[in-house]
């Protein structure tokens, strides 16, 4: 189940699987947190596993974990300074027009339900959440685009594509009623960061 695609020292880059959480707290349910302190716990390391983003849950991709503290700040730093760069393929519903461009939006979450949505600017509470994207290849009734993820606010590419009146497909929670496909077409498919201790530039990709 885990699929490791680097490892140092410092930093662990995996790939999530579609249906696993990336962190849970029920009790009983794997999720990638734990199954990484188990495999460094197999290895005779410590346990420690620094959780720098997320995936949604239905979501596959790569991901990168930090092994310990000063890597997890130093990861997070460049997250909140927007030089941690991810890259999504989607299958969305529809064709755009034009075909590459942006989207910005102010999303509010609903903590109860789960969900987000797109609100007005000054709504209390609302967080700006921008990407770019641009078509790859179009079919007849859908079109599979690549996103870069600016801001990283909760179900944001579902939101907003949802909102653009292109939802994923086989998003069943913001899609159309006539979605029937069981699986969320959206794959997390690059990151580019720096190393924190080399400074080397470091990018993965599925």
């Amino acid at each position: 189940m885990l699929e490791i695609i680097f490892e140092d020292e410092f930093i662990i880059v995996c790939k999530k699987p579609p249906g696993i959480p990336t962190q849970t707290p029920k009790s009983g349910v794997t999720d990638m947190v734990s199954l990484l302190k188990n495999y460094r716990v197999s290895k005779g390391e410590p346990h420690y596993v620094g959780l720098v983003h997320r995936l949604d849950q239905p979501v596959e991709g790569v991901m990168v974990f930090a092994k310990d503290k000063k890597s997890a700040a130093a990861l997070s730093a460049q997250m909140q300074a927007h030089t941690f760069e991810k890259y999504y393929y989607a299958m969305v519903e529809g064709t755009f027009s034009p075909a590459c461009g942006t989207l910005e939006n102010y999303l509010l979450r609903d903590g109860k339900s789960n969900v987000s949505s797109v609100v007005p600017k000054d709504t209390t509470g609302a967080k700006r959440a921008e990407l770019s994207y641009e078509t790859v290849k179009t079919m007849e009734d859908r079109s599979l685009v690549r996103i870069q993820l600016k801001t990283g606010r909760h179900h944001q590419i579902r939101v907003q594509f949802a909102h653009a009146g292109h939802p994923l497909i086989g998003d069943r929670k913001y899609g159309t009623a006539a979605c029937t496909s069981r699986q969320l077409m959206l794959c997390a498919c690059r990151l580019e960061f720096t190393h924190p201790t080399t400074g080397e530039k470091m990018v993965f990709h599925l």
